[in-house]
């Protein structure tokens, strides 16, 4: 996570954007008031958004820490994907 003030942010806008584009780092720009802004990359939000709607709610959670449990027991079992047949 870098800290950067607006003046030095703008001044260096695209390299900061590569950065967090590139190196999925997080730039906080901070501002007068700490009225501050976090600037992450569109693939870092969706996953985001992703794990948000996944933990969203208790049986969703429960069913993930289950199954994650079940795995760490030695409890998966590899299986041969079946093509599906063109009709």
């Amino acid at each position: 996570m870098v800290a950067v003030n607006y003046s030095q942010f703008r001044e260096q806008l695209k390299s900061h954007m590569d950065n967090v584009t590139e190196n999925y780092e997080t730039v906080i720009v901070t501002r007068k008031e700490n009225k501050n802004v976090v600037m992450i990359s569109e693939k870092t939000y969706n996953n985001m958004l992703e794990n948000m709607h996944l933990m969203g709610t208790k049986a969703n959670y429960d069913w993930l820490m289950e199954s994650k449990a079940q795995l760490q027991a030695g409890k998966a079992r590899a299986h041969d994907l079946i093509e599906a047949e063109d009709e």
